[in-house]
């Protein structure tokens, strides 16, 4: 029992470190991303900035608010696609993401071709966090709940619930002036091979780090 008990525990540890190095490593892509934010966002990003322009806060807050209005409309549909990861996302991702805007550290965009080295440094960033978290098990962000609980609640499928959402998101922050250029729109494309990479990758180093015990 004693022997379970650590292998339990070791094994917890080891998901929480994956979950939270991967949402330092997303928001931080985010933030660079949002440094060349006139290149285009992933519409959640456009969303975000879009409010922030209108109402002020910050950035990071505005994920914060639009993660817990998403949790709250899920709760409403389908509860199973909410546990205490999906509230840990809500709360960390945006203000991991406002630090390291405010920190200073990050380059600011030039308007010049080393702009778009940075956005395929947040997007990677983004990618490698996403599929980190998400192998730690401990629960899907606020967006992929939601989306879920679309795809459930109108029997779509994963893929068309996604574009359906993404695209009404998209269009909200369009009119609300957020910045929205041609990478907006490859955004997903860019994104999903590292993400699916990435989770891939971490889910078997995770396997054989518990396994390892």
């Amino acid at each position: 029992m004693e022997v379970h008990s650590v292998k339990a525990v070791h094994s917890k540890s080891i998901r929480y470190t994956f979950y939270f190095i991967g949402l330092i490593c997303f928001g931080l892509g985010v933030a660079f991303s949002v440094k060349v934010k006139y290149l285009g966002l992933h519409p959640w990003d456009v969303l975000n900035v879009a409010l922030f322009d209108h109402f002020g806060l910050s950035i990071g807050t505005w994920s914060i608010i639009v993660g817990f209005v998403l949790i709250g409309i899920s709760l409403l549909v389908s509860k199973k696609y909410v546990n205490i990861g999906t509230f840990l996302n809500a709360l960390l991702i945006g203000p991991i993401m406002d630090l390291f805007l405010w920190s200073g550290i990050l380059p600011d965009a030039s308007n010049t071709w080393t702009d778009y080295l940075l956005l395929l440094v947040g997007i990677s960033l983004t990618g490698l966090g996403g599929g980190l978290y998400v192998s730690g098990g401990v629960g899907a962000g606020p967006r992929d709940g939601f989306m879920l609980s679309m795809s459930e609640r109108f029997r779509l499928s994963v893929v068309k619930a996604r574009i359906m959402v993404e695209l009404i998101v998209l269009a909200i922050g369009f009119l609300l002036g957020g910045p929205v250029f041609w990478v907006t729109f490859i955004y997903t494309l860019l994104l999903s091979p590292i993400f699916q990479f990435s989770l891939k990758f971490f889910t078997r180093l995770r396997s054989r780090l518990e396994g390892s015990y």
